[in-house]
């Protein structure tokens, strides 16, 4: 007994060594380095069509031609989002966006600014192949301060309500995503209603 508590004794350290000398095993190749899909700060780009159904005016002494309203009007508008994820479903954001409306001859044309806070919720993902979160349909709404010019047509100061569905695609390109949305809007003190059709991309850092 005691022979063979001698011989562990003597074979434990050569045994912690050959240990210590076994080659590690190599980092498999094929493993993913980065995320296929970047979540976190962002901003985002989006242009295409904002229509208003009705134009009313806002100062018809200041804009006599004008007279009571313009009837529908439409045309190009622009945004910048600059906002965060918080998680694979939800992100909040800043905005500004602006357009040019046209209405009808005598009414003529003014531009509409905004700016406020946008939130947004995923309500269905998609995965890929490989199990990464890809494709989105989500819903929207943002809200804040609008100038429209000339001052007194469509009105001066007012607020903005906007909102509805969309789709993201998160590319292959890891930081972009492409998407596309529709959504409803409201002038509150103007009391016209609206929507906006834009194409939307992000590049998320």
């Amino acid at each position: 007994m005691k022979s063979i508590a001698v011989a562990l004794a003597l074979a434990l350290p050569l045994l912690a060594g050959a240990q210590d000398a076994a080659p590690s095993l190599q980092e498999d190749p094929r493993a993913a380095k980065f995320h296929d899909v970047e979540r976190g700060f962002f901003v985002g780009f989006e242009a295409g069509y904002l229509g208003l159904l009705d134009t009313p005016t806002a100062d018809p002494g200041k804009f006599p031609t004008a007279g009571a309203g313009g009837g529908s009007a439409g045309g190009l508008a622009v945004g910048l989002t600059v906002g965060v994820d918080l998680g694979t479903r939800l992100s909040v954001a800043v905005f500004g966006e602006g357009g040019n409306e046209k209405a009808n001859a005598d009414y003529g044309a003014f531009s509409l600014f905004a700016g406020g806070l946008d939130v947004r919720v995923s309500v269905l993902g998609e995965k890929d192949r490989n199990g990464w979160d890809r494709f989105f349909v989500y819903l929207h709404g943002r809200g804040g301060y609008a100038r429209s010019f000339p001052n007194g047509l469509f009105g001066t100061n007012d607020f903005i309500i906007q909102g509805g569905p969309g789709v993201e695609y998160f590319t292959q390109l890891r930081h972009f995503s492409v998407g596309l949305a529709a959504d409803y809007l409201r002038a509150t003190k103007a009391g016209a209603s609206g929507y906006a059709i834009y194409p939307t991309v992000r590049y998320t850092f």
